[in-house]
């Protein structure tokens, strides 16, 4: 019995040793597939459905957003020029080309079953026609639902069955250096996954919207990006993209998404009331400055100055004046003209609120009854890669 045991424990440790010695030279043998035809189970990513990856790949994230982003062609129909069949006129400039439709490209993101889908403005301000191509190969006329140029978004709808949605993530819970990934559909090459880090947070004023908050990565974003998706590791919508600083019209490793946090209060604005509501007080703003500061005799080191009040607008009925520097309002402090803005409009026209201001030396509070902000003039985005 002992000589049985004996034999066996050394025909163990052969084996483990040459177990090990596989493991060690030749990994790949023991990962081979049985060319018996035996079964081989093949691990899933806990929650998604689809094999688990390498360690670092974001390939289930991309998986699990992109069958959401859709790629939006648009046409507007050629405008003649209206002296055209002048005899003069074409004489001097020749027979003018105004038959071709302009065209335009731009990426959107289906946000709910209904078939609504965020896109940037300029991708489709001014298109009698909006043709919306979905990742499996579908299609559909795109109506506008309403639009907001002041942050550059706009809402679409399609008619459509069993439409993938995107997961709306927390922008606000976003750090520099997290991973994130563009998605969109740059140069009409197809659908196209880029990745890279977010840059940096709250970039503004940079000229490019009325409301900047904007999301700055470097993860590529191209012309036919805008309207695309930015996503998280897990695969969550985290901005849209929207515009890029380039001096090639290419990606430079500087582009701008604007946060889902904002999106999703547009979106909710014209979903119900197809448009935007915001409020306004009527003021000049500025950013204090020393200059500034001596002009108006306040002695004040952080904050906004008025330097000009719209008569009988709200803001003067409440008593602000000229020289003013708005230091906070609600419970939110004001450092610059861009946050001021972003405050007063989130405000409900004709529900009042506190402001907090500092007027010379001394510090005040005033309740401000804003009014709705006026519609301001459609703008050109500048870099935005459409």
């Amino acid at each position: 019995m002992k000589r049985t045991w004996l034999l066996f424990a050394q025909a163990v440790t052969v084996l483990l040793a040459a177990y090990f010695v596989v493991a060690t030279l030749k990994p790949e043998w023991l990962n081979r597939r049985s060319s018996l035809g035996g079964i081989v189970s093949v691990v899933e990513a806990p929650g998604t459905g689809v094999p688990a990856t390498a360690p670092g790949s974001l390939a289930v994230a991309a998986k699990k957003a992109s069958p959401a982003v859709v790629s939006i062609n648009t046409s507007k129909a050629a405008q003649r020029n209206p002296r055209a069949n002048d005899p003069w006129f074409r004489f001097f400039f020749g027979d003018q080309d105004t038959d071709q439709p302009q065209v335009g490209l731009g990426s959107g993101v289906i946000v709910s079953t209904d078939g609504y889908v965020l896109t940037n403005n300029h991708v489709v301000d001014g298109a009698d026609e909006i043709d919306v191509t979905l990742n499996d190969g579908r299609h559909a006329r795109g109506k506008v639902i309403g639009t907001d140029p002041d942050t550059d978004l706009a809402v679409l709808k399609i008619e459509l069955d069993k439409l993938p949605v995107i997961v709306l993530g927390n922008s606000d819970a976003l750090q520099v250096g997290d991973q994130v990934l563009a998605i969109g559909n740059p140069f009409g090459v197809g659908q196209t996954v880029t990745s890279g880090i977010v840059s940096a947070l709250g970039r503004n004023q940079l000229g490019i919207n009325m409301f900047e908050n904007f999301i700055q990565t470097d993860a590529a974003i191209n012309p036919g990006n805008s309207g695309g998706a930015l996503i998280d590791v897990n695969g969550n919508l985290e901005g849209i993209n929207t515009a890029i600083y380039s001096r090639s019209g290419g990606s430079m490793g500087i582009g701008f998404a604007i946060p889902v946090s904002m999106a999703k209060q547009v979106l909710s604005d014209i979903v119900k009331e197809g448009k935007v509501t915001r409020g306004w007080i009527g003021v000049e703003p500025n950013d204090l400055s020393p200059e500034l500061a001596e002009t108006f005799g306040v002695k004040a080191n952080q904050g906004v100055i008025i330097t000009g009040v719209l008569q009988n607008g709200p803001a003067a009925r409440a008593g602000i004046r000229p020289g003013d520097v708005i230091t906070g309002v609600g419970d939110r402090q004001i450092g610059n003209v861009q946050e001021l803005l972003t405050a007063v409009a989130g405000l409900k026209p004709g529900q009042e609120s506190r402001f907090a201001l500092q007027r010379g030396s001394d510090r005040m509070e005033l309740n401000v009854v804003p009014g709705l902000r006026p519609k301001t003039p459609v703008r050109r985005v500048p870099g935005a890669p459409e």
